[in-house]
Order: structure tokens, then C-alpha cells, then sequence
């Protein structure tokens, strides 16, 4: 199930944000200076590779994958940075939602499942 992390950074001058992590993704979700939801990321790794779906409002989904932002042979590591990747697996995407949501409160769940299940 989903959890919510109780502190998180949150950066200056932006909205709040709430991270919630299960063991097969995270959910990075925005709020509005009102509390309102302004967009949300899930993060899910398909075949090793890690990717993010974000959501806003009035733009609809992105999908990227994440270059971790891992050098070879031990050099420096950088700062994770998403990159364009190309078709969304919808129905594992939705199917991980679904059995890792149980636990989150009615208006969030309700909201993602009803975007990802929108975009069909």
C-alpha cells in the first residue's frame, strides 16, 4: 500500500507536496496554495528501468523515463533528470494503482483513478 512520508522537503515559493512510496511505485502529489490539487507523478519501474507519468491539469500526461543520473566506472553521480520515452503500459500502470491505493484517502484515489482511466 501507498504511505504517505510525514516530512518531506518542500521547496520555497511553489505549493505543498505530499510523496507517498509502496514497493512497486511512488506518488508525488502537488497542491495549489489553496490545498487544491495541482498535478501529480507516479513514479514505477517497468524491466529495470525506472519511469514517471505526470499529470497537470489542463495539459494532460507526460511520460519520461529517469536517467538516474548514474556515471560509469564510479565517477560523480549527477542529479536524476527525466527524459521523453515513449508508450505508457496504461493497463500495468492502472493495475498498480489500483491494488497499491487502498489506503489513500477518497478524493486523491478517486482523482488519479479517474485521469488514468480517462485518457482510454
Amino acid at each position: 500500500m501507498l504511505k504517505e512520508f510525514v516530512h518531506i522537503r518542500q521547496e520555497s515559493g511553489e505549493g505543498r507536496r505530499r510523496w507517498f512510496e509502496s514497493d512497486e511505485m511512488e506518488l508525488v502529489v502537488w497542491l495549489d496554495a489553496n490545498g487544491a490539487i495541482d498535478g501529480y507523478q507516479i513514479c514505477y519501474e517497468v524491466r529495470g528501468v525506472e519511469h514517471a507519468l505526470t499529470w497537470r491539469p489542463g495539459v494532460g500526461f507526460a511520460h519520461s523515463s529517469v536517467d538516474s543520473g548514474d556515471t560509469p566506472m564510479g565517477g560523480s553521480k549527477m542529479t536524476p533528470i527525466l527524459l521523453p520515452d515513449g508508450a505508457v503500459p496504461w493497463a500495468e500502470v492502472e493495475r498498480r494503482f489500483e491494488k497499491n491505493s487502498g489506503a489513500l484517502e477518497t478524493d486523491l484515489q478517486t482523482l488519479v483513478s479517474g485521469t488514468l482511466a480517462a485518457r482510454r
